[in-house]
């Protein structure tokens, strides 16, 4: 299975791309790695090309077992889409319900990038062409990463608790958003 979602262009914002990671993602996803402030809100971060090939590993595994759906999220930059700035994940949890996951390169930042990347994400999740049925979308991020927070309020998550500490994975507190999916009218 593979699905490219689109965002389109708005009078100040490139159109966006989100495709499954591929082999030559390689360089932009050690560049964005780097980032001392996307670093520090990673579990796991990619040091070098193997890492990085490590992890493209299971992003392929993801699509293929249907459980982790890794998009990278890509910029028109007028002659074609450019390198991934950016990247979002739809993980199944279990019946009905999946937790999504994002982050953006130094580059992608502070621009709504992300915001309109995930909606993007979350309106497939909620369409008849998403594999399993999901009613419930779940959003985590550590206590303190204000800028999730933001892309979470914005694309409709409400805040539903504050969650422990669980080491080694989450050393800190979290918090947990919840999106719904509509009801039909």
């Amino acid at each position: 299975m593979s699905v490219q979602l689109t965002v389109g262009s708005t009078a100040s914002l490139p159109a966006l791309a989100l495709r499954p990671w591929q082999a030559d993602d390689i360089d932009a996803l050690v560049s964005a790695h780097r980032d001392p402030v996307l670093r520090r809100w990673l579990r796991n971060v990619i040091k070098d090309d193997v890492a990085a090939r490590h992890w493209l590993d299971d992003q392929r595994q993801g699509w293929a077992d249907g459980t982790q759906f890794g998009f990278a999220v890509t910029e028109d930059a007028g002659e074609g889409f450019g390198a991934a700035v950016g990247h979002v994940v739809v993980k199944v949890a279990d019946e009905g319900s999946a937790e999504v996951g994002y982050w953006s390169a130094t580059e992608g930042r502070s621009r709504g990038l992300v915001s309109r990347a995930l909606e993007a994400a979350v309106r497939w999740v909620f369409s008849e062409a998403f594999p399993v049925s999901v009613v419930r979308l779940d959003l985590l991020h550590a206590v303190g990463n204000h800028g999730s927070c933001r892309v979470a309020e914005r694309c409709g998550f409400a805040f539903a608790a504050i969650l422990p500490p669980q080491p080694p994975a989450f050393p800190k507190e979290g918090h947990l958003h919840v999106r719904h999916r509509p009801a039909v009218a």
